[in-house]
């Protein structure tokens, strides 16, 4: 019932994915091995963060994006496609980029690596929620990650960055990426949707519930790729002191920008993740409490201004729509640079250089595979049926997806 997928995907999208499984195991079954067992230790003592990575990945970004009434399936399995596929071609590229044996050594913390890179995607898809097929997602997927960790290993050799420094750019990069990705696809001013793009009660507590997720996860994200036991309880206490405080911001901040004092429940899902972002590179280095809370509530103030009065017209300007993750990824570059005086020395430099690289490598990436995606050979969902479940599920009679 309702409208039909594109019968040559039957074949195509499945024969796609055949080809693509079929290599990575060739790549796995030649390239790859699992780590000695006398480095097993490890794995008790970094398991955990990869539990709650995982939890931030599936849970917290796929509900968070199932803000739309008639795109909420979608929006949560599409997620988790995104994100399986993308921690395999992560994990491939991370082995050969960052090995210098050529062989890839499978342990907990390169599958973490591989979590945390293939989130880019679930980030930038927030701007493509709704207009893109499977088929060109596994495209995006393929090219984003590539683009990440190439970005990734630039910033390692030039830059002399980290691990964790170059991992917490994932935000802007994400956002610069899938803006511009979004802005290429065709029907980016269509108006013919509209009327889908409306969220109900349900698919905003979905989103709330995402919200919910990743602000209790987020000191695991910010802290597991740190070396040293010190620098993650640090970076463990500082994300949670500034994430404290834009919570508390959210509400408060958004009852003012209102006329008659009420609480947007969307700023709430914004603004409360806000100081994630804002003290992530940073977090280990910053040796007293008052200093992330400060960034906390300067990243909360600055995500409700400019979900306020920015956001609009950014949305206005470049002609798309964006779901409340994709919203809340337009504000990584204020609140990166809010942080940068908290940071001392050569940090400056290197934060300044680091995101300067992210953002013209998220927007050149973006930029080009947007220009891919447009081709007719993915057989793209028209535009009358973006934002529609039923493109791409089985819907039964009884069911209301309306």
């Amino acid at each position: 019932m309702g409208s039909k997928y594109p019968k040559s995907l039957r074949i195509f999208l499945p024969l796609w994915v055949l080809m693509l499984e079929i290599a990575f195991i060739l790549v796995f079954f030649f390239f790859a091995s699992y780590e000695t067992i006398s480095k097993k230790s490890e794995f008790l003592k970094t398991y955990h963060a990869f539990q709650d990575i995982n939890v931030m990945a599936v849970l917290g970004l796929g509900f968070l994006k199932a803000s739309l009434r008639r795109y909420t399936w979608s929006s949560v399995a599409f997620n988790l496609f995104n994100l399986a596929l993308g921690v395999q071609w992560a994990i491939i590229l991370d082995g050969f980029l960052f090995s210098s044996s050529g062989k890839i050594t499978v342990n907990i913390q390169r599958i973490i690596l591989g979590a945390m890179s293939a989130m880019s995607v679930l980030i930038s898809s927030g701007a493509t929620l709704g207009k893109v097929n499977l088929i060109q997602l596994i495209v995006m997927t393929l090219l984003e990650v590539t683009a990440f960790l190439g970005t990734k290993n630039v910033s390692w050799v030039e830059l002399q960055g980290n691990e964790h420094q170059s991992m917490m750019q994932i935000h802007l990069f994400g956002a610069c990426f899938g803006v511009t990705t979004a802005w290429c696809l065709p029907g980016r001013r269509l108006n013919a949707a509209k009327e889908k793009e409306r969220g109900t009660t349900t698919s905003s507590l979905f989103t709330t519930l995402g919200t919910l997720f990743l602000w209790v996860f987020w000191p695991t994200f910010n802290s597991a790729l740190l070396e040293y036991p010190s620098e993650k309880e640090t970076a463990v206490y500082n994300t949670y002191y500034a994430l404290t405080v834009s919570a508390v911001v959210a509400m408060s901040f958004s009852a003012a920008t209102h006329s008659h004092g009420k609480i947007s429940m969307t700023h709430v899902h914004r603004a409360t993740l806000a100081a994630g972002v804002a003290v992530g590179v940073a977090t280990n280095l910053i040796h007293s409490p008052w200093i992330a809370m400060v960034l906390g509530l300067l990243a909360g103030m600055i995500s409700i201004a400019g979900a306020k009065y920015l956001l609009v017209m950014v949305q206005q300007v470049i002609g798309i729509r964006l779901d409340a993750h994709g919203r809340s990824c337009l504000k990584p570059q204020c609140e990166c640079i809010c942080s940068v005086p908290f940071r001392a020395g050569f940090q400056i430099l290197y934060s300044a250089g680091s995101l300067c690289l992210f953002m013209a490598m998220g927007l050149v990436g973006g930029m080009l595979t947007g220009l891919i995606l447009s081709l007719n050979l993915w057989k793209a969902p028209h535009e009358g049926k973006y934002f529609d479940d039923q493109v791409f599920w089985e819907v039964s009679p009884s069911m209301n997806l309306t």
